[in-house]
């Protein structure tokens, strides 16, 4: 999840920058992230488990800073560093631009102005100099979100108004002193950029005044990121979806041209709608609210209530504290499309591990690569003629049960046959090691799963599915 902070460019600079620039249902299609550093697979293994640690460690941590067509489809797109985007359209007339779909984080943002600048952001197939960036000055509905307008607050909370210094009149609506400027941190990297007022636009529908952050400076981002947190600046909120679903195709960390739908329901679900959900057989769970502060940036992140996680047939012990958040926020699991591995605070992990390297003792431990890829346990298969492999079930309240396919949490990571868990952990302990979710259900483990966020019944539901 990305909160503001302090800029690290002075607001004077950036306003220097973008101020001559500046004059029902829906279904989008999800990508996957361009190839890490390096094509070799085990360096890419050990990219994928440290990014999601390095995804987890933010998240546990976080800084607060016209008529609706039914629904619409926008393709999903996998991408070899580990995450999944959509095409969206801005501006008037629209320019395209892909963005990261995440439900980890609220704010829409763009790479914005000529003057865009990332940095780190050598991905294999991306050029940082090409990287599509959006031109405000082409665009005839594009605004400045002003200190006073309501839409500031969204980012950096209702004190934003008592900063507006020169703004403390009556004509508080025709104060032109721009909103400040933000930065962003992710697991991965960070942005920064002001905030503007832009028509989005769907085949079906425009969606008016869309508060969206015109990024000047990025670190390790090679697309935009689009928010579906539960902040009120992000694209469900401002939507007004009553839910969105997913069906995540197969990683094979490359950039495939295969895609999948990113559905979004902009209208209450109808009769029909339940019916159709019903008999698709799909289950449900209830999202969960961090009982945290209201200003905690936790409150974004859709918490799910995992009761028990099953290894074979065996109920690993976990805590309680660690599957509840608690009173100051921390414990619980959330879902979240930004991360690749699922994350589990080390105590979980070391159970969990523990019980699949039990059951699996007839074969042998492969700990040269597990220091290589950042993955364990991995096991070498490579003599085994009967492969058995323990179930992994993640179960939730109410009793829905999460039965993972194989390929969902081991990954087959050398020619030779070693396979390794794809579940990580931070080792991390002390402050700011055991705060935050303690459970952070990746990607690659909703693969090949019908995925349903119910915002109007504020219920979670998923399915196996084939999703090509």
């Amino acid at each position: 999840m990305a909160t503001p902070t302090s800029l690290l460019l002075s607001l004077t600079t950036l306003l220097s920058l973008l101020l001559p620039s500046l004059s029902s249902k829906l279904t989008i299609p999800l990508s996957p992230f361009p190839k890490p550093p390096s094509t070799d697979l085990l360096q890419s293994l050990n990219f994928h488990a440290t990014a999601s640690v390095s995804r987890a460690r933010h998240i546990k941590n976080p800084k607060k800073s016209s008529h609706p067509c039914p629904s619409t489809k926008v393709p999903l797109f996998p991408h070899s560093y580990g995450g999944y985007s959509v095409s969206l359209h801005f501006g008037t007339p629209p320019q395209t631009s892909p963005f990261i779909m995440d439900t980890g984080s609220s704010l829409v943002w763009f790479p914005c102005t000529k003057r865009y600048t990332c940095s780190k952001c050598q991905f294999p197939n991306i050029d940082p100099s090409k990287i599509p960036a959006f031109i405000p000055e082409l665009s005839s509905s594009s605004k400045f979100v002003v200190c006073k307008n309501p839409k500031c607050a969204w980012i950096f909370g209702p004190e934003v108004q008592s900063k507006c210094q020169n703004c403390n009149d009556s004509t508080t609506q025709n104060c032109s002193q721009a909103c400040p400027g933000y930065m962003l941190q992710y697991g991965s990297g960070t942005t920064a950029g002001i905030l503007l007022s832009e028509s989005l636009n769907f085949p079906e529908k425009i969606v008016p005044d869309f508060l969206v952050g015109c990024s000047v400076f990025s670190s390790l981002q090679p697309a935009g990121i689009a928010g579906f947190g539960r902040g009120p600046q992000s694209l469900p909120a401002q939507m007004g979806l009553s839910k969105f679903s997913y069906c995540l195709v197969s990683h094979k960390f490359d950039d495939t041209p295969q895609s999948s739908d990113l559905v979004l329901y902009t209208a209450t679900i109808s009769s029909a709608q339940k019916n159709e959900t019903k008999a698709q057989s799909s289950i449900y769970t209830p999202f969960r609210k961090n009982p945290g502060s209201p200003n905690s940036a936790f409150r974004e992140y859709y918490y799910i209530m995992l009761r028990k996680i099953i290894v074979g047939k065996k109920h690993v012990k976990i805590p309680y504290k660690f599957l509840v958040p608690g009173a100051h926020g921390n414990g619980g699991t959330i879902v979240d499309s930004g991360s690749t591995y699922t994350f589990m605070e080390k105590p979980v992990f070391e159970a969990v591990a523990k019980e699949f390297e039990l059951q699996m003792a007839n074969y042998t431990r492969a700990k040269d690569l597990e220091n290589r890829t950042g993955l364990s346990p991995c096991f070498d298969i490579s003599r085994e003629e009967k492969l058995e492999f323990p179930d992994l079930v993640f179960q939730f309240k109410g009793g829905a049960k999460m039965e993972l396919p194989f390929t969902n949490y081991f990954s087959l990571v050398s020619s030779s046959g070693v396979v390794c868990l794809t579940i990580v952990t931070d080792g991390v302990v002390g402050p700011g090691g055991n705060g935050g979710p303690a459970i952070i259900l990746g990607n690659y483990q909703q693969q090949n799963f019908f995925v349903e966020y119910d915002l109007e019944r504020e219920r979670f539901g998923f399915r196996k599915q084939s999703c090509k």
